[in-house]
């Protein structure tokens, strides 16, 4: 590896880190040719500031992925309130109301996943410091909250949760308000956006990360502008079907934002290198042109 500047390099592994840095720098390793594992050897050319130059676009995009899924969050969170809130304020608190994964226990003879969830829930309503719930708990000191309350206590995560052990009645309630989405794509979308929220949320790598939690993008019920990436063999694993479905999402979440055009500049700063490829991360040809990220904005 070149380094032009030894005093900036030394700088940047002292503030950054070694182990952190060296993430960005892995697509630079030479591959065998047989096995197509990493060597220990970089490639001919790559540059420190390659590295460094990715990092930076990284720390961006993290930023720029959490406004889209913050603003997804809140609506998803006000979809959920409406939706258990129509049959009963304390709906969420009823067994009930949910499917059969929510019925089942963790572990043998424990309690079961709602119970349990119900639990870190009160839990949290019990001890936030967000004046709401001090406002509630003065007010209300022998109630438990109802739902349109108790969501805002929740996190992505806990929130994609519950989602999961909706019934899928509700759930196809909660996908018309997204185009239609069908109920196991409400599941595995909302588990795949809490997951890179986890991951933009912890300052991790979302280049080129593989998803974890992968969003559902089989079968005739995807939305039509999503087609382009369904045959692909890296659907759903990686960053650009995610990024992909939040802007599926946001265009019902909040018609008017500027998102998916602010997501197409900053891809077009991405390092410009031999050695880095945003079809790396799931970014098909053309990407750009595509009607998914078409400015639908007024």
């Amino acid at each position: 590896m070149a380094i032009q500047d030894h005093a900036k390099a030394s700088e940047y592994l002292q503030r950054i880190g070694y182990y952190r840095l060296s993430a960005y720098w892995h697509p630079m390793w030479k591959r065998d040719p047989d096995t197509g594992r990493t060597i220990d050897e970089f490639v001919q050319g790559t540059t420190f500031k390659e590295a460094t130059d990715l990092y930076a676009f990284d720390g961006r995009l993290r930023l720029l992925m959490l406004d889209a899924l913050e603003r997804i969050e809140v609506s998803l969170r006000t979809e959920v309130a409406l939706c258990l809130g129509a049959k009963d304020p304390y709906a969420h608190r009823s067994l009930s109301n949910f499917g059969r994964d929510f019925a089942r226990a963790r572990y043998r003879g424990g309690a079961t996943k709602h119970r349990e969830w119900l639990n870190r829930l009160d839990d949290r309503a019990a001890s936030s410091k967000d004046r709401f719930a001090e406002h509630f708990r003065t007010k209300y000191p022998s109630e438990n909250m109802p739902i349109w309350i108790a969501v805002e206590l929740l996190d992505f995560g806990p929130l994609s949760h519950l989602i999961s052990g909706m019934s899928n009645k509700d759930l196809a309630a909660v996908g018309r308000s997204y185009g239609g989405l069908k109920p196991d794509q409400v599941k595995s979308w909302t588990r795949a956006l809490a997951f890179t929220r986890n991951v933009c949320a912890h300052h991790s790598r979302l280049w080129n990360k593989p998803l974890v939690n992968q969003p559902s993008l089989a079968g005739n019920n995807i939305p039509g502008d999503l087609k382009h990436i369904q045959d692909r063999a890296d659907a759903g694993t990686r960053l650009y079907s995610i990024a992909a479905v939040a802007r599926t999402m946001l265009r019902s979440a909040n018609p008017r934002t500027k998102w998916g055009e602010r997501f197409v500049s900053h891809i077009q700063t991405f390092p410009d290198s031999p050695r880095l490829s945003i079809g790396s991360a799931g970014f098909p040809e053309n990407w750009m042109k595509e009607p998914l990220w078409a400015s639908r904005d007024s």
